[in-house]
């Protein structure tokens, strides 16, 4: 399950949720583009594209079980990366268990090979600076009924957890989940850093998240917009996997001034920093073994 040293997995989430083509106009909507999307990421070296569902005019988030499955088809008819969903959205911890069990009905129904796992609730904002105000300001609400019933329709469809953590009380949530059987170790951990409300996004804190887990367990860091490119470097020293992509950050620079014309642009430069420091990118294949999943049907 753990990586060796000189190993890396590229993850590429390749469109969000709030993010819309106003903002990027490279991204991806319908599940046809999505599929594009992910075979161009693969081929500049993902091993695993991070996809969440999004309705193919005007690009509002969705659930839809039959959109998903398109997803999952079209991007099987290209290229063989692993396949995580979300689960996440912006409804979350106001649903009934009903409400949450039934749109979570895709997960187990369409089986991707991992699917996203939001650990902990937070205060979840953007501030400007220049305006000297929120952009948005919500609270996060994801009780550990709300992951428990998460955790239970991927145990259902045979798919692998990705732990998401925003802060390091989130890693630890993941501790009565394992002792319910909720969880099966050895897990695999995202440390979302960059997000206001959320922990710091600085090499200390990366570094503690990191020592937290279980010696057999992996991790990857998920960067936020300009602190992206500092933190994966600090992730590809320390060891751990990384991710990129228009979900995240549109940007190829630091400064936020060259826009990347899509998700491969932004995949080709993690494995460009992953190779300058001596960690070849695995493939999708040699990224199942060492996640322990199944090889791709």
């Amino acid at each position: 399950m753990a990586l060796v040293k000189d190993k890396v997995i590229v993850t590429c989430a390749l469109t969000g949720v709030l993010a819309n083509r106003d903002q990027c106009p490279y991204l991806p909507y319908s599940p046809l583009e999505i599929a594009e999307e992910a075979k161009r990421a693969y081929d500049a070296g993902a091993a695993v594209v991070h996809i969440h569902g999004r309705e193919p005019e005007g690009g509002a988030q969705t659930w839809s079980a039959e959109i998903y499955g398109q997803i999952r088809e079209e991007v099987r008819k290209r290229c063989p990366v692993i396949i995580n969903f979300s689960t996440g959205g912006f409804n979350m911890g106001v649903e009934t268990p009903e409400e949450k069990r039934a749109r979570l009905e895709y997960v187990w129904k369409t089986r991707p090979e991992m699917a996203a796992l939001n650990m902990g609730s937070m205060n979840y904002g953007k501030y400007s600076e220049k305006r000297k105000a929120f952009v948005f300001d919500i609270v996060f609400l994801n009780p550990f009924g709300d992951i428990a019933i998460a955790a239970e329709a991927m145990k259902k469809g045979g798919v692998k957890p990705e732990l998401e953590c925003f802060d390091l009380g989130h890693v630890r949530n993941a501790e009565p989940l394992i002792a319910m059987g909720a969880l099966k170790p050895p897990l695999q951990y995202s440390f979302i850093l960059g997000v206001l409300g959320g922990a710091p996004p600085t090499p200390e804190t990366l570094q503690l998240m990191s020592r937290s887990i279980g010696p057999q367990d992996t991790w990857e860091v998920i960067g936020i917009s300009k602190v992206q490119w500092k933190l994966l470097a600090t992730a590809l020293v320390l060891g751990g996997n990384v991710r990129v992509g228009l979900e995240d950050n549109f940007y190829l620079d630091s400064a936020g001034t060259q826009m990347a014309k899509g998700n491969a642009p932004l995949v080709e430069k993690a494995v460009r920093m992953a190779r300058d420091v001596g960690r070849e990118p695995l493939t999708s294949d040699e990224a199942r073994k060492a996640l322990g999943i199944p090889q791709a049907w």
